[in-house]
C-alpha cells in the first residue's frame, strides 16, 4: 500500500509541475476567438499552429533573443571571471575576516535585487550607460557573483589540497595550479554555477524594464512584455513566445547533463 501512496505522491506531483506548461501550451494554439470562450475547454477546437509563426513577425523576436543571449553569455563568462579567483581564495587562502566575509556572501543572497534598483539606476546613468546593454551585463554579473563565489569556494574546498601542493613541487606556480589541476578537477561546480548565472540572466526582467527604454535593445523578457497592452492582452501570442523562451534553456540544460557526468568521472578518476 505505501509503494501506491508513493508513486500516487509522485504522479501528484509531476502532474502539478507540468501543468503550467501544458495550459500555456493549450493557450498558445488557440485562435483569438477561443481564448475566452466559455466553458473552457482542455484543448482548443481549433489547432492554430501558425501562432508560433506570427509571433516571430508580431514583434522582432529574433532580435530580443539575441540580445538576451548575448547579455546572458557575457555575464556568465563576467560572473566565472571574478567568482573562481575569489572563490579559490577564500577556500585555499586565510585572511582577517574570512569567516565574517563567507556569512557575508549568504546574508547578501537574502536581500532581493530589486532593493538595489534605485541605486543602481543612478549609477548607470553617471557612467552613462543606461539603454545600453553592457549595464545589464555588468549588473547581472556582480548579483549573481556571491553565490558563485560561494559555491565554488564550497567545491574547491573538498579537493584534496595535497594534489596542488604536488603540482607546485612540479614546478607549478599557485595559479598554474589553480588552472592545471583544480579547474579541471571542478568542471561540474564550474558548469553548475555558470548555468545559474545564465538562466538568471536569462529571465530577469524588473532590471532590463529599468534600464533600457530602446526597442532595439530590448531582452527577450521585455519582448514577451510587449504583448500586454494597454486595453488587451494576446495571450495566445503571450504565451508562444514564453513557451519559445524556454527552449534555449531547456537546449542547455540537456547539453550540461552529459558535461556534468563527464566532469564527476573525470574527477574521481584523478
Amino acid at each position: 500500500m505505501s509503494w501506491w501512496l508513493l508513486l500516487a505522491f509522485l504522479a501528484l506531483v509531476v502532474a502539478v509541475s507540468i501543468f503550467p506548461f501544458a495550459f500555456a501550451l493549450s493557450t498558445s494554439l488557440r485562435p483569438r476567438a477561443e481564448l475566452f470562450s466559455f466553458p473552457p475547454t482542455w484543448f482548443p477546437k481549433t489547432w492554430a499552429w501558425e501562432n508560433f509563426v506570427t509571433v516571430w513577425s508580431a514583434v522582432p523576436l529574433l532580435r530580443y533573443v539575441l540580445n538576451s543571449l548575448v547579455v546572458s553569455v557575457l555575464a556568465t563568462l563576467l560572473n566565472m571571471a571574478f567568482a573562481i579567483p575569489a572563490g579559490y581564495a577564500l577556500a585555499r587562502l586565510n585572511f582577517p575576516g574570512k569567516r565574517l566575509f563567507r556569512q557575508a556572501l549568504l546574508v547578501t543572497q537574502m536581500f532581493s535585487p530589486v532593493v538595489l534598483l534605485i541605486g543602481l539606476f543612478r549609477f548607470m546613468n553617471q557612467v552613462h550607460l543606461l539603454d545600453n546593454n553592457a549595464s545589464l551585463v555588468i549588473t547581472y554579473a556582480a548579483l549573481s557573483l556571491a553565490f558563485s563565489v560561494w559555491f565554488l569556494a564550497g567545491y574547491f574546498e573538498s579537493i584534496p589540497i595535497e594534489i596542488e601542493e604536488a603540482a607546485m613541487m612540479d614546478g607549478c606556480t599557485r595559479v598554474g595550479a589553480l588552472v592545471r589541476v583544480v579547474l579541471p578537477m571542478s568542471k561540474p561546480a564550474l558548469v553548475a554555477s555558470g548555468v545559474f548565472a545564465f538562466i538568471w540572466a536569462w529571465n530577469e526582467f524588473m532590471i532590463a524594464l529599468t534600464f533600457i527604454s530602446t526597442p532595439d535593445n530590448r531582452t527577450l523578457p521585455l519582448g514577451i512584455y510587449s504583448f500586454l497592452g494597454q486595453y488587451s492582452v494576446e495571450w495566445n501570442y503571450l504565451m508562444a513566445a514564453a513557451l519559445i523562451a524556454i527552449v534555449p534553456v531547456l537546449i542547455l540544460f540537456l547539453l550540461i547533463e552529459k558535461n556534468l557526468v563527464k566532469g564527476l568521472t573525470a574527477g574521481a578518476v584523478k
